[in-house]
């Protein structure tokens, strides 16, 4: 097996990291305005995806992908934000978090919980890359440093 990635896998890596990072914006939209998740998807599927998205090739993996991170991240809310909260620092919760935050633990949380066919690395390495697209350093550090401490709890 070589290591090094073909053009296939590197399309779907790249597909994938750009269903991460649309599936943090829909779920940060959600938690701002409240829409409806199936609006939300139609919305992202008609209007914001395919801009997101160079190679139609790789397009339809993308969605599904990105519908499974949205759907799933609203479906256990509740699971996933006691799992975050629960890896807060004392004094500090969910709701302190800037949304987009928020937005990008609920999603990491819910690969490392739901999709033990994405490895605990991809999944902390997208994030904090992710986190990147919105904040400074110290900000990604966090990132890193919680979904470790998840990952360490839930896929152990």
């Amino acid at each position: 097996m070589s290591s090094h990635a073909t053009p296939r896998t590197a399309a779907r890596s790249k597909a994938r990291a750009a269903a991460r990072l649309a599936a943090v914006q829909a779920l940060y939209q959600h938690d701002m305005e409240a829409t409806p998740v199936a609006q939300l998807l139609n919305e992202f599927h008609n209007h914001r995806l395919g801009a997101t998205i160079e190679d139609a090739e790789y397009a339809e993996p993308e969605v599904d992908f990105f519908d499974d991170v949205v759907k799933g991240t609203e479906a256990r809310l509740a699971e996933i934000d006691t799992t975050i909260a629960a890896k807060l620092a004392k004094g500090w919760n969910l709701a302190r978090l800037d949304k987009a935050m928020r937005a990008i633990l609920r999603a990491g949380t819910y690969e490392l919980l739901a999709r033990a066919d994405v490895p605990v690395g991809t999944v902390i390495t997208e994030y904090v890359d992710v986190a990147h697209a919105f904040f400074d350093k110290r900000e990604a550090g966090f990132v890193n440093g919680l979904l470790d401490g998840i990952a360490k709890d839930v896929r152990a």
